[in-house]
């Protein structure tokens, strides 16, 4: 199912004046998003979501490759990026390079995503002088979190220090950059610092392009910020049909006679 001359180009992606991101971990999400989405991100997201995690702290890189792996084969338009996890680049830009062509290799990915600025624009750059394609990721940092979320760029030593990241990424040869739960005016400055498509998720309508978990926005999940629109009541319609399938296996009008081999 995969084939990967028909993907979008990571050049007609950069051209495009508004970027679609969506989540995908599984066959049946992946299929659904490629219809739509110029970039799937296989977040680490996938921890909470999926697995009911505390943290993305929780995700390890053979859950990465293996939801990776899935996402690809079940996809054929899309551009594929996946999360690097927490202990997989932090430690060396060697490791990081072995971990990102691991996950490349075995899961017919085009590029890879790292978290922070400052602290890993060299191993960035290290990547991407090795030929691997990497999406940045700023403001924000789940990986990094300690407590509860908080909104980026409400101290002025955070807005100096985005500003000093965006050029650190740019620099060190990211494609794009993900700018998370950040002040919009800081944001709004980025964009027009930066020549790099932004892609905001709780962040600014401004940003080239925007990312969301898409279970998140489907009403599966009960997560609810400031920043998300639910698009669907789908724990609503879910739970009216399976009481109905409950009630009609309690009242044996299931399964029917045509549903029964004979």
């Amino acid at each position: 199912m995969n084939q990967k001359n028909k993907r979008i180009s990571l050049n007609l992606i950069i051209r495009k004046s508004s970027i679609v991101c969506l989540t995908a971990y599984t066959a049946p999400i992946a299929r659904l998003v490629d219809k739509f989405a110029d970039i799937i991100l296989v977040g680490d997201s996938v921890g909470p979501v999926l697995y009911g995690s505390k943290s993305t702290r929780e995700v390890n890189l053979e859950m990465m490759i293996r939801h990776a792996k899935s996402v690809v084969e079940n996809s054929e338009n899309a551009f594929i990026v996946v999360d690097m996890p927490y202990g997989t680049y932090e430690r060396s830009k060697h490791d990081a390079l072995k971990n990102a062509r691991r996950i490349i290799s075995r899961t017919g990915a085009m590029g890879v995503k790292l978290e922070g600025g400052e602290k890993i624009h060299k191993t960035i750059k290290f990547l991407t002088e090795n030929n691997i394609i990497v999406m940045g990721h700023l403001g924000m940092l789940p990986q990094s979190l300690k407590g509860r979320p908080k909104v980026f760029g409400r101290k002025e030593q955070e807005r100096k220090k985005l500003l000093k990241d965006i050029v650190l990424l740019e620099n060190a040869g990211v494609f794009s950059v993900v700018i998370e739960c950040t002040l919009k005016s800081l944001v709004d400055e980025v964009v027009a610092l930066s020549e790099l498509p932004i892609i905001g998720i709780g962040a600014s309508s401004r940003c080239k392009g925007q990312v969301v978990v898409t279970e998140d926005i489907l009403g599966m999940t009960e997560f609810n910020p400031k920043f998300l629109k639910k698009y669907l009541k789908f724990a609503k319609v879910a739970n009216k049909s399976i009481k109905q399938f409950t009630t009609d296996v309690k009242n044996k009008k299931y399964p029917k006679k045509n549903q029964c081999y004979s």
